[in-house]
């Protein structure tokens, strides 16, 4: 008589310890199959429900994967993002390619599924949210922790684990492309805004990785990829904040590199950043992944690895902490074992590296022995087929779309209001503009309509993308609208321009829609790789602008852009401007909703809006000697700050003063909000510090707290700001953060060229120093009558 025993590894013994259970898998693995758990191979889902195939172009190597899966596989690049396919197919097509993966490798691991996600999960048929940028102007952590809960979600139901996002760089130069991605101008707004999208993503079971760390936003005249130049101190006090926020307090599981070098160390190759602040003062635990090909780009473009030696360079990576090589193979294969073999590495760091990506893919379940490649869109159904699956997956939901138009109407900026918003009843609107009747006008370059769509004419767009103009035939059915491009987005045409203004002067109201059209590496003028030589409107469409407002018909100025424009004349000349930063499916309605009152605006700016399109790079985040002045003849105050927005509603507000006028822990600033019109709105009320001496030069304000108030008509709300005094603390003379007493100003604000309320107090007590563990948030708190 036999007995079958069934033996449970030691790895997929769940009663172990995580590390019991890793270190058990790795004592068993050969040096060929620790490798394979560290790169990843770009793929597409097959459009049939097959199994995923190699992603090929000039920049990757072939790739054989009949000779990579017997030893394992670390991840698949981009399944759903590669291409147009049927979200259910892809899921399918995920799910046994999953099969073959864990059935090839001798230890069963799956493969972790990699996609993009900067404004939602950016696959053929998923919701189009606000980009970033939006995210900022919405000062609405709330709402976009909610929003990246449903890409999350989403995500998840078809088989992925990590998304690429979100991107925590600081807005230094608004000529760099990828101003659209980000979420702002101000370290604090984009480490908070950022840290509810990571906290939003994670409670969905998706890894979120913060990028790129860091410094790319930095770069010398906002050219992608240009070196960065930038003091220790600048670093520490503007471009790291966001991260440490979000490595603190979001619970994220990963990190991506920046493509830069800092002062001639690209970040790719920086131990002291990626492992020396990142883990051992920080503390961070999960994985750093590679961005695309930034191992490669070490030999290639920055030249600290030999031309063609990618053993160098993926040796030179691994040890700087970089634990996956993304988006495929090409040094941390053949390569990286050879180097070891030679002596150049030892596989102790190997080791390192794998132990963080096998924690990780036991984290996510994927080696457990009872982990099934069945995504949740498919659960219940093995015998799935291309027939019965097909068209079952909607990732563009009813609920989807409320909470992208809700997003959408919340980042809307009022900049300019003569009062002629919201429109009463028009018989006749002139819509001008290159952006009125372009469905991508709304769309981010990480869009997957922009940035994959567009290379697949044939496949239709899989959302529904109406038009401005559409939008507001929708929102406006009485009125007789009349419509004249003008110009085009980016082209110097001009030969539409007396049209438009004709148009214009036979109309109640001219609306103006101008802005940007996303892209990739030039092929737009907003995007990754779509630098500005200034920041003036892309084209004609500034002579566009200026000749419909001289029409003398009272004009409405709507931006659908990635990043802020100078707008000449407009400011004091156009009757309303509104700035809407590429906002998503529904942001068309929403834009529309705002001209006629449906919406009250509520979006406030992220970034300030120049007055001249050649003053930059420039930052409302600035020292004394970076604003006007009288030794030089170029003035850099924006038209319209950082933190400015208007609104339908009016608001008073009180000043209730300070608990002290000496501190030397925490104190009390309060303000009084009061909604005194007959409409429900929105107010964001901003708390500004500013350091009058101190031993190193400060900014002259800088955003230490906010709160959005949501007021009913005549409702008014108490807003306390309970500030700790490690808040005024900055990196000092030997490079130390510091708290250091002495008068400081705190500043309740509109934003940050509106101080309402100004409050002096003194920090007492003796310098000090302070670390990670200090506090880095003002307790708010919200008090209605």
């Amino acid at each position: 008589m036999s007995l079958d025993v069934h033996v449970v590894q030691p790895w997929h013994d769940t009663s172990r310890t995580p590390d019991a259970r890793v270190d058990a898998l790795v004592a068993q693995m050969t040096l060929e199959e620790k490798l394979a758990q560290l790169f990843g191979i770009w793929v597409g889902a097959s459009a049939d429900g097959g199994e995923v195939a190699p992603h090929q172009n000039d920049m990757i190597d072939d790739v054989d994967i009949e000779e990579l899966l017997p030893e394992g596989l670390g991840q698949l690049t981009r399944p759903f993002g590669t291409a147009p396919v049927d979200p259910a197919l892809g899921a399918l097509s995920l799910q046994r390619t999953q099969e073959r993966i864990v059935s090839s490798n001798r230890f069963g691991i799956p493969a972790v599924a990699h996609e993009e996600c900067l404004a939602g999960f950016a696959t053929w048929g998923a919701t189009a949210y606000p980009v970033p940028l939006s995210w900022g102007a919405s000062f609405d952590p709330d709402l976009v922790r909610e929003m990246a809960g449903r890409i999350g979600a989403d995500m998840r139901s078809v088989g992925v684990h990590q998304g690429l996002a979100p991107v925590l760089d600081v807005v230094r130069d608004a000529r760099w492309g990828r101003v659209e991605e980000t979420i702002g101008e101000d370290p604090y707004l984009v480490g908070t805004i950022a840290t509810a999208y990571i906290q939003g993503l994670e409670r969905a079971g998706i890894v979120a990785t913060l990028k790129h760390f860091v410094g790319y936003s930095a770069s010398k005249a906002g050219r992608n990829l240009a070196p960065v130049s930038v003091g220790p101190r600048e670093l520490a006090d503007v471009l790291l904040p966001p991260f440490e926020m979000a490595i603190r307090e979001s619970g994220v599981r990963s990190v991506m590199n920046a493509y830069t070098d800092i002062d001639g160390v690209p970040t790719a190759a920086d131990a002291s950043l990626l492992t020396g602040l990142l883990r051992d003062v920080w503390g961070f635990d999960g994985t750093v992944v590679a961005d695309y090909f930034s191992v490669g780009f070490l030999a290639a473009l920055h030249g600290v690895a030999a031309e063609g030696d990618w053993g160098g360079a993926a040796a030179t990576a691994i040890t700087a902490g970089i634990d996956v090589e993304l988006p495929t193979v090409r040094g941390y294969g053949a390569p990286l074992a050879q180097a070891v073999r030679d002596g150049r590495l030892d596989e102790a760091i190997v080791d390192r590296a794998l132990r963080r990506v096998l924690l990780q893919k036991l984290d996510l379940g994927l080696l457990d022995a009872d982990w099934s490649p069945m995504p949740a869109v498919l659960a219940g159904g093995a015998d799935a087929s291309v027939d019965t699956v097909r068209g079952t997956v909607d990732l563009d939901s009813a609920e989807n779309r409320e909470l992208a138009a809700k997003l959408a109407e919340r980042a809307i900026v009022l900049l300019r209001n003569d009062g002629i918003l919201p429109l009463a009843a028009p018989r006749r609107i002139a819509v001008v503009g290159p952006t009125a009747d372009d469905p991508y006008a709304v769309l981010g370059c990480y869009s997957f309509p922009a940035h994959v769509g567009v290379q697949h004419p044939e496949t239709p767009i899989g959302i529904g993308l109406p038009t401005l103009l559409e939008s507001l035939r929708a929102e406006f059915p009485e009125a007789d609208l009349v419509y004249v491009r003008g110009t085009t987005i980016d082209g110097g045409e001009t030969a539409e321009i007396p049209a438009a203004v004709e148009a214009a002067r036979d109309a109640d109201v001219v609306i103006l829609a101008l802005g940007d059209r996303a892209g990739l590496f030039g092929r737009g003028t907003s995007g990754e790789g779509c630098d500005a030589e200034s920041l003036a409107l892309p084209g004609a469409q500034q002579q566009l602008l200026d000749a419909v407002v001289a029409s003398g018909t009272p004009s409405v100025v709507t931006l659908l852009a990635g990043r802020p424009y100078a707008l000449g004349s407009a400011p004091e000349s156009a009757d309303a401007i509104l700035e809407a930063f590429f906002l998503g499916e529904e942001g068309t309605q929403a834009i529309a909703g705002a001209l006629s009152g449906r919406v009250n605006p509520a979006g406030r700016l992220p970034v300030s809006v120049p007055a001249t399109a050649g003053a930059q790079p420039s930052s409302y985040l600035a020292a004394p000697l970076a604003r006007k002045s009288g030794v030089s003849n170029i003035d850099p105050t924006p038209a319209y700050w950082f933190g400015h927005g208007l609104s339908y509603s009016e608001f008073a507000w009180s000043d209730l003063g300070t608990s002290s006028r000496l501190f030397s822990e925490t104190v009390e600033v309060r303000v009084k909000v009061a909604n005194t019109s007959d409409r429900d709105g929105s107010e964001v009320v901003q708390l500004y510090l500013h350091d009058p001496v101190a031993s190193v030069v400060r900014p002259v304000q800088r955003l230490i707290s906010f709160a959005r108030v949501d007021l009913a008509a005549g409702e008014d709300a108490t807003v306390t700001f309970r500030v700790p005094a490690e808040l005024t603390s900055f990196t000092g003379v030997d490079g130390r953060r510091i708290v250091e007493p002495g008068a400081v100003v705190f500043g309740v604000a509109r934003s940050a060229g509106d101080i309402v309320f100004s409050h002096p107090v003194e920090l007492t007590g003796e310098t000090r120093v302070v670390d990670h563990t200090r506090p880095l948030h003002a307790e708010v708190s919200i008090s209605r009558a």
